[in-house]
Order: C-alpha cells, then sequence, then structure tokens
C-alpha cells in the first residue's frame, strides 16, 4: 500500500528557517580550518560556489556582521597588503562556549555514540561514515581522536579514518543504553500511571491530512504488532515481512530522535543501509509511515522529520547540545542588531542633510 506525498508547510517552514543558521556556520567553519584561523577574503570569495553562498563575500559579511574582524595583511613577505578575515572577539567567546557545553555533555555523546553502533547488525560502523555523520549527532570534529580514545572500554578504533578501511567497534555493551525512546516513554507512563504501558509509537496525522481506509485498516494492524527494539537481534526476521518493517520503522524513529534536530538528510541516513539492516527502497517507509514521519523537500534534498518532535514549525523535544545552536543564533541576531542600528542612523543622516540642503536652496535664491 502506497501513501501519496503531501506537502507540510509547517515542517517546511523549520528547515527553511534554519538556513541562514546552517550558512554562516559552514563559512565560520572554513575560516576555522585555515592555518591561523585567518584567510584573505579574495580566497574565500572564490570558494563561494562550494559554500553554496548565492552573494559575494563582503555582502555576506555586512549582513552578518558579529562574526568576523577585517584587516590588512601580507600574503607574501614583499606583497601589498590585501584585506583578510579573521575571528572576531564574539565569536571566539561563542567557540570557548561551544567546547564547554560539549565537554559538560561529554557522557551524552558517548551514549550517542554507544546506541548507534547498539543498533547495528555487527556492533560495527565505518569510521568514515560517522565522520560524514557527525554534525547530525552534535558530535565533536576531532570526536574520533579525543572522544573515542578516553573511552576504551567502549570503543575500538580499527584502521586509519579517510582510507575507506577504518572502522569503530563496540568494545562493551551497557544495558543502560539499550532503552529505545519509545520505551522509556513507555515505562515513564508506567510509573506515572501505576498500569504497565505497551512500548508503541505516536502515529498521528497533522490537521488537514487524510489517508485511505485501506491504509488506515493496514495502519492498525500494523500499529498491534509488537514494538520491536532497534537494539534487539534481528537477524532471524525475513527483510520483507511486517515484524522487520517495524524494526526499521524502530531503528529510524531512534536514529531520528538521537539526532541534534530530530530530522536528518534520507542519503545521509542511506549511508548506514547495509550496518542497519535496511531494504533498498527504505525511505519509502518515511512515506507509508505518514504519522511518524514527515519527507520534506526544502533544499533540493529529502529530509527525514520525527513528526512527534515538532509542534507546528517549532522544535519541542530538545537536544541538550541546542544551547550551543541558540548561543549562535543569539551572536548572529546581536549583529543583525546593530546592522540594522546602523542603516538607522545612516538614513537619519541622510534625510538631516537633505533637509539642511532643502533651507540652504531658497536663502541663496533670495540673495
Amino acid at each position: 500500500l502506497k501513501v501519496v506525498w503531501r506537502k507540510d508547510r509547517r515542517l517546511d517552514e523549520a528547515i527553511e528557517n534554519d538556513k541562514v543558521y546552517h550558512l554562516c556556520r559552514k563559512v565560520v567553519k572554513e575560516v576555522l580550518n585555515e592555518p591561523g584561523q585567518v584567510i584573505p577574503l579574495r580566497y574565500l570569495e572564490k570558494r563561494r560556489e562550494r559554500l553554496r553562498l548565492s552573494v559575494h563575500i563582503k555582502t555576506f559579511l555586512n549582513r552578518n556582521p558579529g562574526l568576523f574582524d577585517i584587516y590588512l595583511d601580507r600574503i607574501k613577505p614583499k606583497s601589498q597588503p590585501v584585506p583578510f578575515l579573521r575571528v572576531s572577539s564574539r565569536l571566539r567567546e561563542y567557540l570557548d562556549e561551544e567546547k564547554r557545553v560539549k565537554d559538560e555533555n561529554e557522557q551524552f555523546l558517548v551514549g550517542k555514540l554507544c546506541k548507534l553502533l547498539m543498533m547495528s547488525r555487527d556492533k560495527v560502523i565505518s569510521a568514515d561514515k560517522l565522520v560524514h555523520m557527525k554534525r547530525e549527532f552534535g558530535f565533536p570534529d576531532d570526536f574520533l581522536c579525543c572522544l573515542v580514545s578516553k573511552y576504551p572500554e567502549y570503543f575500538r578504533l580499527v584502521g586509519c579514518p579517510g582510507e575507506e578501511k577504518s572502522f569503530l567497534e563496540l568494545v562493551s555493551w551497557n544495558e543502560e543504553f539499550a532503552k529505545s525512546v519509545i520505551e522509556l516513554r513507555a515505562e515513564e507512563e508506567s510509573e506515572l500511571t501505576g498500569i504497565r504501558v505497551r512500548p508503541s509509537f505516536n502515529w498521528k496525522l497533522p490537521p488537514g491530512f487524510f489517508i485511505r481506509k485501506e491504509m488506515r485498516e493496514w495502519v492498525r494492524d500494523w500499529m498491534e504488532l509488537p514494538y520491536i527494539s532497534p537494539y534487539s537481534d534481528a537477524s532471524h526476521f525475513e527483510q520483507s515481512s511486517p515484524e522487520m518493517e517495524k524494526r526499521t520503522v524502530g531503528v529510524l524513529h531512534e536514529m531520528l530522535s538521537l539526532s541534534l534536530l530530530r530530522r536528518m538528510p534520507v542519503p545521509i541516513i542511506g549511508k548506514l543501509k547495509e550496518e542497519y539492516r535496511f531494504s533498498n527502497a527504505f525511505a519509502s517507509v518515511f512515506t507509508r509511515h505518514s504519522g511518524l514521519f514527515y519527507i520534506s523537500l526544502k533544499g533540493g534534498i529529502k529530509t527525514a522529520i520525527l513528526r512527534e518532535a515538532y509542534q507546528n514549525e517549532k522544535l519541542i523535544d530538545r537536544d541538550p547540545l541546542l544551547v550551543i545552536k541558540d548561543k549562535f543564533v543569539e551572536l548572529l541576531e546581536e549583529g543583525n542588531k546593530e546592522r540594522a542600528e546602523q542603516l538607522r542612523l545612516k538614513r537619519q543622516q541622510v534625510q538631516k542633510e537633505l533637509e539642511m540642503a532643502a533651507v540652504q536652496l531658497p536663502a541663496k535664491h533670495t540673495e
């Protein structure tokens, strides 16, 4: 049974609202990766296409004045001074705060990484694949060096990252991490009510969304199947069985619950297709279970969104590491306020000069 894809404007808006944030983060990272964390302005201008910047670097800097300082320096000892970019003092404060928040949440990040490995078929995931997914889960850039090496009781890195033959292995199974969001929610409800609650998905379509009767009946029967934990062994399930689909939905639900924004690009999820035993057509699960997930086409890429994590376009199920994003957004807003004030003062000055010119003109004619 198929479900026709329908546009959800609110969830599309959630992605649209973060577009400026992601673009600014990308430019900041580009500068931070340079030697000395400085770069000639013209070099950054040449990378506009790769950074997907639709405006010139100078325009970008004018729109986001709190990120960088511009100063003159020489590229070579005897060359003429040219404009360089360096991190502003306010951005430096933010970067220090970012490190502090990640240090405070280190155990939380370790738990996330363990969970990703525990859901995999052989408790092993390609290190290069995890590096490509680090932003989605909030892992530090150097997590394979710093985070993994600090916890040999959990992780073993095999091979050299970057050569596509490096793997991260789970050394020991921690039962504390082996409970999904769905199972933890059922336990909490059981404690509150005193009645045993069966783990189950929160399947709910937004207002105005409808599916055919036969599909509703299929969903009802599918929901009645026992919940299968993404941390349980699924090797005995047939790939095309309803039980395997139940397990696949459980893994996808847990993956999105572990992600920073409770959403991930489908191609990135697909990187773990082999490790998690997803079928080649795994992406169809998102539309078939449209009461759990939404596929957004914003930005020319398919993004899977966990519906229950959002109320309209607002993220309600917030990851502890989102404090970092909030701080960065504050930094951008401060810069925007300063820019707006500068433009206001400039307009006032122009208006004042025009008024003075208008007063002086009749006086000259009188003479």
